[in-house]
């Protein structure tokens, strides 16, 4: 169910599959920090009534404090707020390195936190690639209506109201059109780096399960294929093949979507002459101007997992910095 690295989005829907097969669940929401913490406001622990735990909230003996909160949840039906804080001296024996401070709130899933039917609603909204947003009372976990004055852009505790929002966007995710051999990198590099990773390529000798342990392929047209997947303001695309039959009706579908970053591989001429391509079928000198090529940051890299290295680096900051990125 969990990969190595699970996601927000990917433990929302692991609770929901959990409590469907009869488990108790508790969750667990980071709602505040203070100074130095290693995991950001909405980051999500997920618990399980055998002990069973993914995802994280800290470091450190914090995350045990925080299991047993979660197991207690499940046997009370009620929730609670924690709250850890450490010396310089001891911080980093708890994981909260500089002395920094951290509040956690764990809720159960039931009629004294959230719903079956909320979590259930939220994993198949996720699924969807629809935002959700969660409304928790911050010191009992109780499920709440939310303020109708106060709609926030991420998780958020409103102290004045005593409320925690945690606003989930949808998972970031990858398209990468080519299972070549720098895709064998790139893929389980990408997903380490929390996104969901999809690879198409019309070739099924390329889209071998083998070549992609799991990691979703689908043996199509990149154009077909997109039309499908709701190309949105998470998603990134990068072509790899060097085949423009197979590139360039993918980038007709990427250029006209949302997608923050896209890029395709090849030299500097092999670039240009791809981008005249497009302006000739009519793409439009704007969209094409958003097309990163070649593909990655240039940080000298020879072997494909160099290059795959470089390629995500270059995705990462156009996610992070795009007022400083550009195709």
């Amino acid at each position: 169910m969990f990969d190595s690295n699970p996601t927000n989005s990917s433990l929302i829907a692991g609770a929901a599959e959990w409590h469907a097969a009869g488990h108790g669940v508790a969750l667990a929401f980071v709602i505040q920090t203070w100074g130095s913490s290693p995991r950001p406001v909405g980051s999500v622990m997920i618990i399980r009534d055998d002990m069973l735990v993914e995802g994280s909230v800290s470091g450190g003996c914090v995350e045990s404090a925080v299991i047993e909160a979660g197991s207690d949840a499940i046997t009370t039906g009620g929730g609670k707020r924690l709250d850890f804080g450490v010396a310089d001296e001891t911080a980093w024996e708890v994981g909260l390195s500089c002395g920094g401070r951290i509040a956690v709130l764990v809720s159960p899933v039931g009629s004294g936190g959230i719903t079956p039917q909320t979590l259930a609603s939220m994993a198949l909204d996720l699924r969807a690639r629809r935002p959700v947003t969660l409304c928790l009372n911050a010191a009992s976990g109780t499920l709440e209506p939310p303020s109708p004055s106060l709609i926030p852009d991420a998780s958020y505790l409103d102290e004045a109201s005593d409320l925690f929002y945690l606003v989930q966007p949808p998972a970031r995710r990858l398209v990468i059109v080519g299972g070549v051999h720098i895709s064998q990198f790139l893929a389980p590099m990408a997903k380490l780096a929390g996104y969901d990773v999809t690879i198409i390529d019309p070739r099924a000798v390329f889209t071998a399960a083998a070549r992609f342990p799991e990691i979703e392929c689908v043996t199509d047209w990149p154009d077909e294929v997109m039309r499908t997947l709701g190309l949105d303001a998470r998603t990134a695309i990068v072509t790899l093949t060097h085949d423009p039959k197979i590139d360039d009706p993918g980038l007709h579908a990427a250029l006209s979507s949302d997608a923050f970053y896209v890029a395709c591989l090849g030299s500097r001429r092999t670039h240009a002459a791809r981008c005249a391509r497009l302006q000739q079928a009519g793409i439009g000198a704007d969209e094409v101007n958003r097309l990163h090529g070649p593909a990655g940051l240039n940080i000298g890299a020879l072997t494909p997992a160099e290059i795959a290295v470089s390629i995500l680096a270059e995705m990462i900051a156009a996610e992070r910095m795009p007022g400083e990125m550009s195709g």
